[in-house]
């Protein structure tokens, strides 16, 4: 199985979440080192814009 003691994330500088890989020197979460925007998805902001929840 090898030695698993070493971390693979820490914080990130943008989003501040546990996400930043140390050797990818990127985090998955915002997108930072690998982007200048903030990495988002379609899917993920229905609920903040409303989509599916108006009434009929």
């Amino acid at each position: 199985m090898g030695k698993k003691q070493k971390k693979t994330h820490i914080v990130c500088r943008r989003c501040g979440k546990i996400a930043y890989h140390i050797r990818k020197k990127e985090c998955s979460a915002c997108g930072f080192g690998k982007s200048k925007r903030i990495k988002h998805f379609s899917w993920q902001w229905k609920n903040m814009l409303g989509k599916g929840n108006r009434k009929k």
